[in-house]
């Protein structure tokens, strides 16, 4: 599922992705979920402040609504967020540099091209709250930003209740991080202003085989996400083959277990949501699979195509439109997804190499997709029919095979 930068390590990824095997038939729905109604789906984020950064260019940092795009570049040595401003011609333009105070990490295994971290949602952006926060694997940490157009404060680093923090979800004033290391957990925070608050009772531990492999990377879970309306948290594995779904009550705080959706062989990466609240997910066996989650939370299989492609794993939405990204094949996928849950490929982009993370403009006008085998973030127009159109490609400082990417 990940891209090699050599040939012997290219032929064992892929033979390692065919020992994962095809999706398998889709299971029987249990009787018990005949007379269910689906319900919505969907996601997928103290220390003293320091100086406020000012832009690279000299600015104070200012843009306007939704022309921003801030980077992490998961440095081992140093992670920081880059933020960029877009021009009317569709490039970009740093705007600042901003330390998090933390490491970033690389799982064992991993190479630039299939970014360090393995996973979906790094950073995260709160709209509510303009805040921006931020995973340290390296560390152990998160890192709490107030946003104010492309400048960034940092108001808080600390400790995300795990190891190897890799994925934040947030929804309501609740954020939930994805712990990569160690077995994989999930830790709640409280949300209030730039500043979270470890929410008692909310740890779960998710039982995986995380680190007995020199493919550690490939044993990890890979994103974190809630439902639309909040009411359920959803764990995505790999190696572990599931989609991993608690309850989530009034509170925030999340069902003593929860319900293991086993997908084996395939491994689900990461996902997003139809516009009627199905799961849709990118599947590191390269197919797309879309799900009806039911009340009882387990999952019923509604579509799957095979991308055709090596390395899928992440995944965006812009209205019916899903956007994947293969780093073995340098490529984005585009499908739609009816009301159904039913998959039509809608086109094929190639990329630059490794391209991992990717995010879609509030506007839904462009697409940016970063390319961790380089370290850049290639800009993309999106056009009335969904198709792409190349508009610029940046290297970010610092940022080979960094992740995560979000545009407010």
């Amino acid at each position: 599922m990940f891209r090699p930068t050599s040939k012997p390590a290219r032929a064992a990824a892929k033979a390692a992705a065919v020992s994962l095997s095809a999706v398998t038939a889709c299971a029987a729905t249990p009787a018990a979920l005949a007379s269910a109604a689906p319900a919505p789906a969907g996601t997928v984020t103290r220390a003293p402040a320091p100086d406020e950064a000012t832009g690279a260019d000299g600015t104070d940092g200012t843009a306007g609504p939704h022309d921003v795009v801030f980077v992490q570049t998961s440095g081992e040595d140093g992670n920081r967020v880059v933020a960029y401003t877009r021009t009317p011609e569709g490039t970009l333009r740093e705007a600042g540099s901003y330390e998090t105070r933390g490491d970033g990490g690389r799982l064992r295994g991993a190479e630039a091209a299939d970014g360090h971290q393995a996973s979906q949602g790094s950073l995260a952006y709160v709209p509510e709250e303009s805040v921006l926060i931020a995973a340290n694997s390296g560390s152990g940490t998160v890192s709490v930003f107030e946003v104010d157009g492309a400048k960034l404060t940092l108001r808080q680093v600390t400790p995300s209740g795990g190891g190897f923090p890799a994925s934040i979800a947030v929804h309501g004033g609740v954020a939930y991080v994805l712990n990569a290391g160690t077995g994989g957990s999930v830790q709640g925070f409280t949300l209030d202003g730039p500043r979270l608050e470890p929410l008692a009772g909310s740890r779960r531990e998710l039982g995986l085989s995380t680190d007995r492999s020199q493919l550690q990377y490939t044993r990890t879970p890979g994103q974190v996400g809630f439902t639309d309306d909040g009411s359920r948290l959803v764990v995505t594995t790999k190696a572990g083959g599931s989609l991993q779904v608690f309850d989530v009550d009034d509170d925030g705080l999340l069902s003593a277990e929860p319900v293991t959706n086993d997908r084996s062989p395939s491994a689900p990466f990461a996902f997003t949501t139809a516009e009627n609240g199905r799961l849709v997910v990118a599947d590191a066996t390269n197919t797309v699979d879309t799900f009806t989650l039911w009340k009882d939370n387990t999952v019923q299989p509604a579509d799957s195509t095979d991308t055709g492609e090596m390395g899928t794993g992440r995944i965006a939405r812009d209205g019916g439109t899903v956007y994947v990204s293969h780093t073995g094949s340098d490529a984005l996928t585009a499908y739609e997804v009816d009301d159904a849950g039913r998959l039509t490929p809608a086109g094929r982009t190639a990329t630059g190499a490794g391209p991992t993370d990717l995010a879609v403009s509030p506007a839904g006008d462009y697409l940016y997709v970063q390319t961790s085998e380089n370290g850049g973030v290639e800009t993309y127009r999106i056009g009335p029919d969904g198709g792409l159109t190349r508009t610029g490609t940046t290297l970010v400082p610092g940022a080979v095979g960094g992740e995560g990417i979000v545009a407010p």
